[in-house]
This record gives C-alpha cells, structure tokens and sequence, in this order.
C-alpha cells in the first residue's frame, strides 16, 4: 500500500491534554500545533502525516477522521497534499546530497532556473515538490492523484462545513474518487 504525504488545516491548534487521544488513535503518525494557552485557540492548526491507503483520498479522509474523533470541536478545514520541503528533504526525493540540491539551488553548477522557494523565514526556505520535481524531470504519479483529490475533497469539506445536511459521507466521497480518479489524473 503506498505512504502519502499530505497537511491539513485545522479550525485550531490542539492543547496538549488532546494530544494523547490522536497519539492513540494515529500511532504517533500525525505531527499536529499544540497550544498551551486558550488565547492561542482563534488560529488555525496543522497537522501533517505520511498515511498508508489505497488511494490518496482514502489516506486523506481516514486521518481526517481520527484528528477530528481526538479533540472536541476541532475539524478540518482544508487539505494539501503538495508538499513544502527542506533542502534535506528534496535531497532524499531526488536521490542527490544535500550540497548538490544547494549547487542547484544557486545555480552554481550546471542548470539554472531552480524554483524559487515558497516560504522564506529566518533563513529557512521551503519549496514545493510539484516545481521541485518538474524541475528536476521527476514523474511523481502521487502529485498526478494529488491535484484532482485535493481538490474534491477540499470542496467536499467546504459543502460540510457550509450545508452539513447534504453533504455526502466521507466513504462516498472516497469510493467516487476512486472511480474517477483514474480518469483524471
């Protein structure tokens, strides 16, 4: 079964006394924010994982399920499933050191053109995999399933939170997708 990588938006961080619960539910698979003061809470969460499933959709709603059952009132907003990553993590995809993705980076050898990063803090820098693996020539057939999946199941979370009553349940939103995503992507 394939491992997907994939970030959720959360309506809040979690407090560290909910972190058990998902610990439980996730086996330590689920990175989540944790807060420790409830002035805190009016923020947006995250929680990231790489999830076992048949389909990414099927990965994505399974642990959408156990972060909402682990803490009362916490639910998904959004879903990402593209990406940001360190020049260790690019390092790993693309089968090169750490130095040779910095090389390629600053364009001091060979080709230029690197994609510019998405985020640059405090002399951290991540970037997106979909650029990354383009511009390395990388056919990743997970960033093909990823576009469409995020997509529905972003809507889907947006029907759910905007008309409940008409949403579909996660298992025919996952079982739809299958049937299309081949088709698709």
């Amino acid at each position: 079964m394939p491992s997907y990588d994939f970030a959720l938006i959360l309506s809040r961080p979690l407090y560290e006394d909910e972190l058990d619960p998902l610990f439980d539910r996730t086996h330590g698979a689920v990175t989540v924010s944790v807060i420790s003061e409830p002035q805190h809470a009016d923020r947006p969460g995250n929680a990231s994982c790489a999830w076992q499933g048949t389909t990414l959709a099927a990965a994505i709603m399974e642990v959408v399920e156990h972060v909402e059952a682990s803490a009362e009132g916490l639910h998904v907003l959004q879903v990402e499933a593209d990406p940001l990553l360190t020049i260790r993590d690019i390092a790993d995809r693309v089968g090169r050191s750490a130095d040779s993705v910095r090389h390629a980076i600053t364009g001091a050898r060979g080709t230029t053109g690197f994609p510019a990063s998405e985020i640059s803090t405090a002399g951290h820098r991540l970037w997106r995999w979909s650029k990354v693996a383009a511009w390395y020539g990388i056919d990743d057939p997970q960033l093909v399933e990823a576009k469409p999946t995020v997509q529905a199941i972003n809507g889907w979370l947006a029907l759910r939170d905007v008309v409940p009553d008409v949403a579909p349940a996660p298992e025919d939103v996952t079982s739809a997708l299958s049937l299309v995503i081949p088709h698709v992507a």
